[in-house]
């Protein structure tokens, strides 16, 4: 088999994989409405369903952690399922009793940064050797909350400027890293894209 012929079955496999973690996350968050349990859900889920893969985990790393390669998952090739798994996250956030919250800033970034975060995950879970790889599922458990945390942070105006200058670093540095970066929604007017509550609060501040 050709080098460009495993590659495109690989990249239907990521493909299918991210599709089925969406499905099953969005049934796991159904009617609940905390931002840290929906995001423990949804990570939870995805070592749930790469579950039967993990076997041959450290061959897909080898691969996907090439820069160069089509099979990385910051690459262009890879903007599909990277698109699948970052609009999961926008629902993740807008489910939730803290999305009408979100400064308007940080709330277009958050579902690319919730995804990073996935990635962080994935690292750890591809090196995971423990039975069912229960480290991996305690440090889901142990980071959502504090994830969550800090996005609850961030409402505060005393934060903002701390907000800001990270949103901008983001935009920097990171983002640009990524091929064909993915929008996390449409792109509506600011006005139309914003809720009355968030509206109120750029006017006061």
């Amino acid at each position: 088999m050709s080098g460009r012929s495993k590659e495109f079955l690989i990249q239907g496999f990521y493909d299918r994989m991210t599709r089925e973690h969406a499905i099953d996350a969005r049934q796991r968050m159904a009617g609940r409405t905390d931002f840290s349990e929906r995001l423990c859900i949804a990570l939870e889920s995805w070592v749930d369903c790469a579950a039967p893969y993990h076997e041959f985990a450290a061959q897909f790393f080898r691969t996907a952690a090439d820069p160069n390669s089509a099979l990385s998952p910051f690459s262009n090739e890879s903007h599909p399922a990277r698109e699948t798994a970052v609009q999961l996250f926008r629902e993740v956030l807008d489910g939730s009793d803290l999305g009408p919250k979100i400064d308007p800033e940080l709330d277009e970034l958050l579902p690319d940064l919730l995804w990073l975060h996935l990635m962080v995950v994935v690292l750890y879970w591809v090196f995971d050797r423990t039975d069912d790889t229960g480290r991996t599922r305690a440090f889901v458990k142990r980071c959502a909350p504090f994830v969550a945390k800090l996005v609850t942070l961030s409402r505060y105006r005393v934060f903002r400027p701390l907000v800001r200058d990270a949103v901008d670093m983001i935009k920097d540095f990171v983002l640009p890293t990524i091929g064909k970066t993915t929008a996390s929604k449409p792109a509506p007017s600011k006005e139309a894209a914003e809720t009355p509550s968030k509206r109120r609060r750029r006017k006061e501040s």
